[in-house]
Parts: C-alpha cells; structure tokens; sequence
C-alpha cells in the first residue's frame, strides 16, 4: 500500500500513512506525526513527497515553520522570490506570515521533518506552470 518504500532506506521513521491533508497537495504525500505538544501550540511530524508532489501555497499565522530535509531531492519557494533547491541536511525556516510552498523535485522522492506553530491558511495551489520551470 504504501507508495514511498524507495525514500525510507536509511530514514530513521515510519513510511507514513496518506496525508490527511491531501486536499491541500498535488499528488501523493504521506504524514507521520511525531509529537503534538501539550499545549497544542506546536506539532512535528514527517511529510514523504512521491516526485513531482508538492503542498499548496500557504502561510502560517502566529507561528512559524521550520524544515529538515531529511532524504530526496526537493523544492522551496516564498511568493516573489526563487525557488531553492533542497537535499538531505538542508534547513528551512518560515518566518509568521510569509506564503510559500515546498515540495518534491519532479524525479525524486522528498522527505522533511516540519516543526509548526500557529495557525496555516491553506491557499491555491502551486500551478503546473510553475512548478514546470523549475530544473
């Protein structure tokens, strides 16, 4: 059933189940919470990418988000900036407010740990045309 065994050599987490979340994607993408703070402030799961899957554009609201790349090849843009390529080892912070998007290269899976607080707005999303260009 799952689709993302190929990225999980040499991950330390489980596979995932799909993402609950799949509205907010373009294709298929698998979720694996790891912790939910007390306070429920602050969530960190794991998101697996198949190629070419990607979130939806969005912004986090009274937060933040922090990423570590933790296997594949991947995509982050901020609306009027480029995208930045990302590998294994990279980090990405989101600072409150900022859209943006972040998601797998089209010949490699992704996979990240996100660290999240606040509220996200989840927006349109990240149109062929775009994601397209990108090499």
């Amino acid at each position: 059933m799952i689709k993302n065994n190929e990225i999980k050599d040499g991950t330390i987490f489980e596979a995932g189940q799909p993402n609950p979340y799949g509205e907010y994607f373009v294709g298929d993408t698998f979720l694996t919470n790891l912790i939910q703070a007390p306070t429920g402030d602050l969530g960190v799961g794991v998101v697996a990418f198949e190629p070419s899957s990607r979130n939806n554009w969005h912004i986090h609201h009274d937060g933040y988000q922090i990423l570590l790349v933790t296997a594949g090849e991947g995509w982050y843009q901020e609306e009027g900036k480029p995208a930045v390529s990302l590998k294994k080892g990279d980090r990405i912070v989101t600072a409150d407010g900022i859209k943006h998007w972040h998601g797998a290269k089209k010949d490699s899976w992704f996979e990240h740990i996100a660290i999240t607080t606040g509220t996200p707005e989840w927006l349109e999303p990240v149109s062929d045309e775009i994601y397209d260009t990108l090499v």
